[in-house]
């Protein structure tokens, strides 16, 4: 509880208000979901000295405002319950309140809390997944609200958020978070309590963007990074970085004729500019989305929290630290909590691109992610669309995000929380065993051998193996590979993969080789 006050304290105090304000921060407004269980801390803003009383749910709590203006208190552990309910916060010049100023909230539930975050995966709206007229019709879930955090990136920590609390109804859905409604629809038939869902994602953003630049720059193993992507936004030019795109695209078309003259496939196009310069301008400086997104949001009471970003890290420079991004983030945004929240993320699933090649590395660093305690990752090769990078199947990324809650966080019985990942590989004469976590009742989608696997000798090249399942574990081999030395299984943008565990959830790719 002291860190968490703590926290609460340095965020508060990083702004100064004017006298007259007397308000709640925007996370506390109408309709809002507060975590069960937990200890609630509720802040804001009145007078430097002024008292401030909340009373909640037969709780009253008085404190003090700092010399800034600041304040915060602390509300015990509360069950949950579906009855709307109002919080009256209140100040005056006397320890004894006596109501001189007061903010009343109205149709406050108490639930589980979730924050989903990342980038356009996370952000696609209810109408832009499958089915979306069936959804809307069916979306009457009025324990079911979403805050949607509107906020722009910051050069400094914001602090207080933009945005309101949205009750899930036909009328409204259309614009809640896809993967986030679908997984708190399937918590709240589960747990049967009210839900609340935090959006707080930017599509084309990478996870750099996502993460506090003091964190980053303590890192080594992701500080050059920083420093690059640093120089990259502080040099960014719209005229000359335009002429640049000028000249390439002059010399792209001067490469597709001699292409097509030779009868040779045609080199990819450059990228546009005007798109990267948007990219750009939206996500601000390396660390900009979390201070004008997440910062905020800091230390409302959670649950847990869900992610599903890496398209926008799928480059040379970027794919191979993704794994060391990912864990950075997932501990500094704990130790910003004061507590190790439950934390899954989805993985990268098949799509076809230029940049396609980079796709299996972010994969393998959301595998390495896992060796963080608490943590998950729900796997997605069979959802993957090759042509589309926003996959429309969010029933399928929502419900997989709630079986792990359900099964890891609240303790339930489920089929399985992810789909199969590599635990051991058992190399012999002419093949290789790999042993499997979460892999019960292994199969294969169309009934045929496992496919995607591919075998290497040492110092040789990767080619297809021979595959068949032997209880819950895979055995490759090849003819010609007498003693293996490497396994490959799905490493590609977009393989043609089929295993999967009894629940139907799909295997993740991996390799044991740690080669380029």
């Amino acid at each position: 509880m002291f860190r968490r006050i703590t926290v609460a304290l340095f965020l508060l105090a990083c702004t100064t208000l004017s006298a007259a304000d007397f308000r709640m921060a925007q996370l506390f407004s109408d309709h809002m979901v507060l975590q069960r269980d937990k200890f609630v801390t509720v802040w804001g803003w009145a007078n430097p000295g002024e008292w401030v009383t909340v009373e909640f749910a037969g709780q009253k709590v008085s404190t003090q405002c700092n010399h800034e203006g600041a304040w915060y208190a602390v509300l015990q552990p509360m069950s949950a319950s579906s009855e709307p309910r109002k919080m009256l916060v209140y100040g005056s010049d006397q320890p004894v309140c006596k109501k001189q100023r007061w903010v009343e909230i109205n149709d406050v539930l108490v639930g589980e809390v979730w924050l989903g975050s990342g980038q356009s995966n996370m952000a696609l709206t209810v109408n832009k997944c499958l089915n979306p007229e069936v959804e809307k019709a069916n979306a009457h879930f009025p324990l079911i609200r979403e805050f949607h955090e509107w906020s722009s990136t910051a050069s400094e920590p914001r602090l207080d958020s933009t945005g309101k609390w949205a009750i899930c109804s036909p009328d409204t859905v259309s614009t809640f978070s896809g993967a986030l409604y679908f997984m708190a629809r399937e918590l709240h038939q589960k747990l049967g309590v009210p839900i609340g869902i935090i959006n707080s994602s930017v599509g084309g953003t990478g996870i750099e963007y996502w993460m506090r630049t003091e964190a980053q720059m303590k890192d080594p193993a992701i500080r050059d990074n920083l420093i690059r992507a640093q120089n990259d936004f502080k040099n960014l030019n719209y005229e000359k970085r335009q002429a640049k795109y000028e000249e390439e695209i002059a010399a792209w078309n001067a490469e597709v004729q001699k292409a097509q003259a030779e009868g040779k496939p045609l080199p990819p196009k450059p990228k546009d500019w005007f798109w990267i310069y948007t990219i750009y301008k939206t996500q601000g400086p390396p660390g900009g989305l979390f201070n004008g997104k997440i910062a905020p949001l800091i230390p409302y009471a959670l649950r847990g929290i869900v992610w599903y970003q890496g398209e926008a890290n799928c480059s040379p420079e970027r794919s191979k630290l993704y794994g060391e991004h990912l864990k950075l983030l997932i501990n500094d945004w704990r130790k910003l909590w004061s507590e190790e929240l439950p934390f899954a993320y989805a993985q990268l699933p098949g799509y076809k691109s230029e940049n396609g090649q980079w796709w299996p590395y972010v994969r393998e660093g959301q595998l390495k992610a896992l060796s963080i305690p608490h943590t998950g990752m729900i796997t997605t090769m069979d959802v993957g669309e090759n042509d589309d990078i926003h996959p429309r199947n969010k029933q399928a990324i929502g419900y997989r995000f709630a079986l792990w809650a359900l099964g890891e966080v609240y303790g339930q019985k489920v089929p399985a929380i992810t789909g199969p990942l590599p635990d051991h590989f058992d190399y012999g004469f002419k093949k290789v065993v790999i042993s499997f976590k979460h892999a019960e009742g292994l199969k294969t989608t169309d009934g045929g051998k496992p496919k995607g696997f591919f075998i290497a000798s040492k110092d040789g090249p990767y080619v297809p193996a021979e595959t068949m399942i032997y209880e819950d574990k895979v055995i490759v081999s090849h003819p010609d590979i007498w003693w293996p030395a490497g396994v490959r299984y799905g490493w590609d943008e977009a393989p043609d993969c089929n295993l999967v565990n009894a629940a139907g959830l799909p295997a993740s790719p991996f390799r044991t080789d740690e080669g380029n």
